[in-house]
């Protein structure tokens, strides 16, 4: 008789018929559920069904398999108490020394259009995460493998030792741990969103997946790594990188912003973000024409930046972009002639995502020491319709057009924050001020003459007037802003005075 014993049940079946056809090869007894066991069979491997193994057949279609006192007792079993021992001896249990397992598809299943309700709950394992949590509690003897990619290192091991070591079973058996917390929060999540309404539960469990670690955090003597959110991911954790040194975690912020912010635009447009703060932003035509208009709104800022754009990237504006310096270039495609150019800059990191609008999460995440901000994501559609014109002089069509692109634009500026727009091209942008005086001031001052006939939006209300007046003495001639502050009616008095146009959105957008 074998002295070890293997139980088996998986749904991701990548290199089983190896890792199998080794154990046997080491004398273990195999032990396997029916579609394992069937699979196994039609790779000619000799294995035993779980339902011979117990003396009992599987049940309610499937349901219940596993959950059986003769494969828990052997699993559980502590080797070194004489009293657990004795208890398998008396009911003729056999040790059961290996678990492979991992769980029925659920993640799969939700990723599907419109799947089936029904099946989403068929497909949420029973058997499979109490057999693993089993196995890891009792890591002293047990070796569970959750993860196919881990069959290697244990046959390296039982070839080199002849056993799994403690040291290999208790990093399994974290591993394993992982395995179930992940699967576990992917359902609660899911069906939270599915079947009640409670966006904010009381106990928010976030499944995270690595997707690699970074050369640094924000600074050269800080670690980091970057994970997405299972099980959709979205955003910058959808791209491909085509080019370039290994994305850093600042690249990683700051290509997001630049995401984030073109969703907002239909029209071919180029965001150029510096510091997860855009430091032009223009939509036109042609990608061309954006990316020049883009530039021109501050020629300084984009050194060591990135430019995203929601339109292929080509040859001829490959060749203007490789003029500069910048950390990245995201698009929805380059071509063949493109990517040619870019190797010029092989450290250039060129990032691609294929479809810019898809994979939206619904919330914004902010950490804090010891816990985590949760919000929704600001994606709503710009409303015009509860606008008001507080003074006496109109805006026209076009004008009211650009004061939609305008807020588009400092919506994804940070606090303090004001944008200076003609048409639909950014010609100034201030931000990140302690104060809106000095965010207009930044703007004025990088924006010079392409303030004049601007129009400005501002993130939140003015508290005081001297920001109008130094948009008014650049030559402003209309401005968008949230409304609501105490001295409002000052604000009106000194636009009016100016000779300015002023619409009140009665929305804020700070961003911090």
């Amino acid at each position: 008789m074998p002295d070890k014993v293997a139980l088996i049940s998986v749904s991701d079946k990548r290199g089983i018929e190896k890792f199998v056809k080794f154990l046997i090869s080491k004398g273990f007894r195999v032990i396997a559920t029916s579609s394992t066991a069937r699979f196994l069979r039609e790779k000619g491997l000799d294995v035993e069904d779980v339902s011979s193994f117990t003396g009992f057949p599987e049940i309610l279609g499937g349901r219940v398999k596993t959950l059986h006192p003769k494969i828990h007792a052997g699993i559980l079993a502590r080797r070194d108490r004489k009293e657990d021992m004795a208890v398998l001896k008396s009911e003729k249990f056999s040790p059961i020394d290996m678990v492979i397992c991992n769980l029925y598809p659920f993640e799969d299943i939700i990723k599907q259009d419109n799947p089936v309700l029904e099946e989403v709950i068929e497909n949420i394992d029973i058997g499979g995460p109490t057999l693993v949590r089993a196995a890891a509690k009792n890591f002293e003897y047990v070796t569970v493998i959750v993860n196919p990619d881990r069959y290697k290192d244990v046959i390296e091991e039982l070839r080199s030792k002849g056993v799994v070591s403690l040291e290999r079973r208790r990093e399994l058996a974290v591993e394993a741990f992982e395995h179930i917390a992940r699967y576990d929060a992917i359902i609660a999540n899911y069906l939270r969103e599915r079947l009640t309404r409670n966006k904010f539960p009381e106990n928010l469990v976030i499944p995270l997946e690595k997707v690699q670690p970074t050369r640094y955090g924000e600074n050269p003597h800080q670690e980091a790594s970057f994970y997405r959110i299972l099980p959709y991911g979205g955003g910058i954790t959808n791209v491909e990188q085509l080019q370039g040194k290994q994305l850093s975690y600042n690249n990683i912020l700051d290509a997001e912003a630049a995401l984030d912010c073109l969703r907002e635009f239909s029209e071919p447009t180029a965001v150029i973000v510096k510091h997860t703060s855009p430091c032009g932003i223009a939509s036109a035509k042609n990608i061309m024409d954006a990316w020049k208009k883009a530039f021109e709104s501050d020629p300084i800022s984009p050194f060591g930046g990135i430019v995203a754009f929601n339109r292929k990237v080509e040859e001829k504006l490959a060749e203007e972009l490789t003029k500069y310096f910048l950390e990245i270039v995201i698009a929805p495609h380059f071509d063949k002639e493109a990517l040619n150019v870019f190797k010029k800059k092989k450290n250039l990191r060129l990032l691609q995502v294929k479809d810019i609008y898809s994979g939206r999460g619904n919330f914004v995440y902010r950490s804090v020491d010891g816990g985590m901000l949760v919000q929704d994501k600001d994606i709503g559609e710009i409303d015009t319709r509860n606008w008001k014109v507080v003074t006496r002089k109109k805006p026209n069509k076009e004008d009211i057009e650009s004061m939609i692109f305008a807020v588009k634009c400092v919506k994804h500026v940070k606090s303090n924050a004001v944008v200076f727009v003609k048409g639909s091209k950014t010609v100034a942008i201030g931000g990140g001020q302690t104060s809106r005086i000095d965010a207009v001031r930044i703007a004025v001052d990088k924006g010079g003459e392409r303030i004049r006939d601007s129009i400005m939006a501002s993130d939140g209300f003015f508290p005081f007037r001297d920001a109008i007046d130094v948009a008014a003495d650049a030559g402003v001639r209309a401005i968008v802003q949230p409304g609501g502050s105490i001295r409002d009616k000052e604000i009106i008095e000194a636009a009016d005075e100016r000779g300015i146009c002023m619409v009140f959105t009665g929305q804020r957008y700070f961003r911090h």
